[in-house]
């Protein structure tokens, strides 16, 4: 049996001052999502554990998450929100290092008025570089219009595993081959891998229906290859375009094709290595 990691998902308590970034287009999220909502779409798609991944930029959700995974058995890793350009920064990374759940960090990068500027802040990359030095992994969330400034970013820093979430959001009306000359420079990084997530929730042209998008993940396997793809629900946000294991399966059976050995890598043991998971069985 194949070991499942579903690599991408969210908890919160919503707060409409918290979650600015839910819309009143988004209706369905705005409400409480815990582990108790997650479980039974877990145990239908029969996923064996998952990475937990920050929503909002404050120190005290990535406490609140690392609690809740504390909790719930079947997270087994925690990406959290530290500030790159804190001057405690070492000493907040210091006191992390009591928590064997975190593996990584995240900002949303693509919500700064200025995402490619941000990433070429000299604080930025002198924060991402203490942050590698730890050996935590790092989420890299930008849109298809920064991914060539995210290129640059990534080859930066290359001393742990960097992760692009949910395909670097690329522009479905313009298709799977001008994403593909997108991401090239990304993917020829050997530290950068890819989130085979949020794909189903981007804004499609008229007529295109979730089998149309198959050859993003076709393109997404040429870049990166077997080793470096990890299969996300992006659960809740995924319930904007359907159910949990829809999400899951739109994943699932865009490599139903490939070797056993190469599923096994995208659905759960590429995720267990990039992430430090141990222990998790089938």
């Amino acid at each position: 049996m194949t070991l499942k990691i579903d690599a991408h998902h969210h908890l919160w308590r919503y707060s409409p001052d918290e979650y600015r970034w839910i819309s009143d287009e988004m209706p369905a999220l705005k409400h409480d999502f815990l582990p108790v909502q997650l479980m039974g779409p877990l145990a239908a798609a029969q996923i064996d554990g998952t990475v937990l991944v920050q929503a909002r930029q404050t120190a005290e959700e990535t406490a609140w998450l690392l609690g809740q995974a504390k909790e719930c058995e079947q997270v087994r890793a925690v990406v959290g929100w530290v500030a790159l350009t804190a001057r405690d920064l070492p000493q907040q990374l210091e006191a992390y290092q009591q928590e064997p759940l975190l593996r990584g960090f995240r900002h949303l990068i693509q919500d700064e008025a200025d995402p490619d500027g941000w990433m070429r802040q000299d604080k930025v990359n002198a924060g991402l570089q203490r942050v590698q030095q730890q050996n935590y992994v790092y989420d890299l969330l930008v849109t298809h219009r920064h991914l060539a400034e995210a290129a640059r970013f990534a080859a930066r820093h290359d001393r742990a595993s960097i992760v692009l979430d949910h395909l670097g959001k690329p522009d479905l009306a313009a298709g799977a081959k001008a994403w593909a000359a997108q991401i090239a420079p990304l993917a020829a990084l050997p530290h950068v891998s890819c989130k085979i997530s949020g794909l189903l929730t981007e804004p499609r042209p008229p007529g295109c229906e979730a089998d149309d998008l198959l050859p993003f993940y076709d393109a997404a396997l040429t870049a990166f290859g077997s080793e470096r793809l990890l299969v996300g629900s992006d659960w809740p946000v995924c319930l904007l375009a359907g159910s949990y294991e829809a999400a899951w399966q739109s994943g699932e059976q865009a490599f139903a094709a490939l070797s056993a050995s190469e599923q096994a890598a995208i659905l759960g043991g590429n995720a267990c290595r990039i992430y430090g998971i141990n222990g998790v069985t089938a």
